[in-house]
């Protein structure tokens, strides 16, 4: 479960306390009126237009009882996240193979050392791969989790400044972002070159981009809402980050790593897929931004989605119900920057009749009935709730009306559904 998923778990029992007080005390809490007019964010997965007219509801009184709880949930997390951090690469102990601590830097999780480690193999090398299992001393490295924690309280910061307006969370989120992308002293290099690396093997591979893909989107709409009028906020920090951006765009698009993660047809590329055209997106490039939305028709959900639904590539993991709900939601948030720049995914039907609808109702029964309804491998804990925003987004987008009403039938993550103010295909699971 990703930190995000469980600081939302503990704000869904305030918020439910919130709703029971009454209209009154969710609004004091969630969203204080009459707040000044922003400009409609250039938002790159969220739809500007949509949120711009839900903090207008929510800031004047007339927001949903739905609304106000989320909203409530938000701001618990983002309380949390204004006391934490900020989080930079420069504070894990080792030195990438570059000699530059300002490389991100992690170990591929699935790799386990095969021998016992001695003064003489200190490491335990050679190393096998255990799908599904994650190996713990991989977490030594803390590029991986700073990562995690810094991007997510960036995005859940700045949606609370946003739907409240408290200048407090603005500036931490604007901490959070110089400290990790554009501060001299604690950046991050625009590089994945030493991702995922396997011990006496690589120092780092293509597969490890996933650990920026699943979630470099987020910061981007964290921006792009900044952008629009957020306290504190400079056209030099836009400068800053588009230029990082995109000097991390062209790194993605030409580096041997970047060329092997695309070319990867399961999971791995559709998110490099969504990454990069949502990194087009917002440093102007909207053409190939388009180009790259086009190209997944063919590429990904005619290689991935069956007639039926199915997902082979995934269905053949050991954990394919996790699998099969992270392509899921990288084709869907790939999807949601298609419709910024005139590619409809949803209707693209495949030669061999799959579409990303069936592969979302393909998940409908587990997602309703939890691990009975799912006759597939899956290790640890079942997890119904990585099914919710899939469903409503096939249900907004795709008018899809089995998805609609399996949304009521299927938790959100921490109890509390944040699609009513933060309508995206949220990625609730994270990459191993």
């Amino acid at each position: 479960m990703t930190k995000r998923r469980l600081l939302l778990a503990a704000s869904a029992a305030a918020a439910s306390v919130l709703l029971a007080l009454g209209p009154q005390a969710v609004t004091a809490s969630a969203a204080p009126p009459k707040l000044p007019p922003l400009a409609v964010p250039r938002t790159v997965l969220l739809d500007g237009p949509t949120i711009a007219h839900i903090r207008t509801r929510i800031s004047v009184g007339h927001g949903t009882a739905a609304e106000k709880a989320a909203v409530a949930a938000l701001v618990r997390t983002a309380d949390s996240e204004l006391t934490a951090g900020p989080w930079s690469v420069m504070d894990k102990p080792q030195v990438p193979p570059s000699g530059d601590k300002h490389d991100y830097m992690s170990q591929a999780p699935y790799w386990w050392p095969s021998k016992p480690m001695t003064p003489d193999n200190p490491l335990g090398c050679p190393y096998i791969q255990k799908d599904g299992q994650r190996y713990p001393g991989a977490d030594a490295i803390t590029d991986h989790d700073e990562r995690g924690q810094a991007w997510n309280a960036i995005r859940d910061l700045t949606l609370a400044w946003y739907y409240t307006g408290r200048a407090d969370y603005a500036k931490r989120a604007e901490l959070d972002i110089r400290t990790w992308f554009t501060d001299p002293a604690t950046a991050m290099n625009p590089t994945l070159a030493y991702a995922q690396g396997i011990p006496c093997q690589t120092p780092g591979r293509g597969i490890g981009i996933i650990e920026s893909s699943d979630q470099i989107v987020d910061v981007l709409d964290a921006l792009a809402l900044l952008d629009a009028g957020a306290p504190g906020w400079t056209h030099t920090d836009r400068a800053q980050l588009q230029t990082w951006m995109t000097t991390y765009l062209t790194w993605m698009r030409t580096s041997a790593n970047g060329q092997d993660e695309e070319a990867a047809t399961n999971n791995h590329g559709s998110w490099k897929d969504q990454q990069d055209a949502a990194i087009a997106l917002y440093v102007g490039q909207r053409s190939e931004a388009a180009s790259i939305v086009e190209s997944a028709k063919a590429n990904r959900i005619a290689v991935q989605i069956q007639g039926d639904g199915s997902q082979p590539l995934e269905l053949s993991r050991t954990r394919s119900w996790h699998y099969s709900n992270f392509n899921v939601t990288a084709l869907c948030r790939l999807a949601e920057v298609g419709r910024h720049v005139g590619v409809d995914l949803w209707s693209y039907t495949a030669p061999g009749g799959g579409t990303l609808s069936k592969a979302v109702d393909y998940l409908i029964p587990a997602a309703e009935h939890g691990a009975s309804a799912w006759p597939h491998q899956e290790l640890g804990t079942f997890d119904q709730t990585l099914a919710v925003y899939e469903l409503h987004a096939a249900a907004s987008e795709a008018h899809d009306g089995a998805a609609k009403e399996a949304v009521g039938q299927t938790p959100a993550p921490g109890g509390t559904d944040l699609w009513p103010v933060e309508p995206d295909c949220l990625a609730t699971s994270s990459a191993g």
